[in-house]
């Protein structure tokens, strides 16, 4: 099972397979195309953990993708490495001033580009840990200063108590919570008179999620929990 998702944005089709060949050995789901507009469709459907972008590509070139990404709310925490053979150092100042995250030469070693990778996953993990507004779960968003929820950039129709019960599912994914628990978390939007209710609020709540109310969990005999 694939823990950690990559995207790679490369033209050449060999060094793309050598790639994908490279990281699916690591454990990394990756998914792979050939121009910027293509990656830019894709993140509207699918947002991966992790992009390697290579800048001269037909169409839009790399930077201008960099730019894309990094200025969209959806998609500027995903950490973005430029693999290219552009080496100069007016080259390396432009991909970082474009908002890359790393900037890595083709003709680095398989192991000093793992190392990047590894390192680029990393530091955006500890920055979510030290950052409470966003929960993401695959393309389930969760904006926390926003009380928003999104799913592949269309925001849902959530009231305050379905946010709630969410949230605090999602606050410690795996953890099954019982309905003792979940009602305590919320219980200033309502009166709950029966653990039952909470039951009917879960059921509504995932008629909104749609394909992705397969992430809550019903533990029989304890309560509920947010699978990733």
């Amino acid at each position: 099972m694939f823990d950690k998702s990559v995207l790679i944005v490369e033209d050449e089709e060999f060094i793309q397979a050598l790639l994908k060949g490279l990281l699916n050995q690591e454990g990394y789901d990756v998914i792979g195309v050939k121009t910027g507009e293509d990656a830019i469709a894709l993140t509207k459907s699918f947002l991966p953990d992790l992009i390697l972008l290579d800048i001269m590509l037909p169409g839009i070139n790399g930077l201008e993708v960099c730019k894309i990404l990094k200025e969209n709310e959806k998609t500027c925490r995903i950490p973005i490495i430029i693999l290219t053979s552009k080496e100069s150092e007016d080259d390396i100042v432009n991909g970082l001033e474009c908002g890359a995250n790393d900037y890595v030469s083709k003709t680095a070693g398989h192991k000093e580009l793992l190392a990047r990778i590894k390192t680029a996953l990393r530091k955006c993990c500890d920055k979510a840990s030290n950052n409470s507004d966003i929960i993401k779960i695959d393309n389930l968003i969760i904006d926390i200063k926003k009380l928003k929820v999104f799913v592949m950039d269309k925001p849902l129709p959530l009231n305050q108590t379905e946010f709630k019960i969410l949230l605090f599912l999602a606050s410690k994914p795996g953890q099954v919570f019982t309905r003792e628990q979940i009602i305590n978390a919320v219980k200033d939007d309502d009166y709950f008179s029966s653990e039952r209710y909470i039951d009917t609020l879960i059921t509504n709540l995932r008629k909104k999620l749609g394909d992705y109310s397969k992430y809550i969990k019903t533990v029989h005999g304890l309560g509920y929990s947010l699978e990733n």
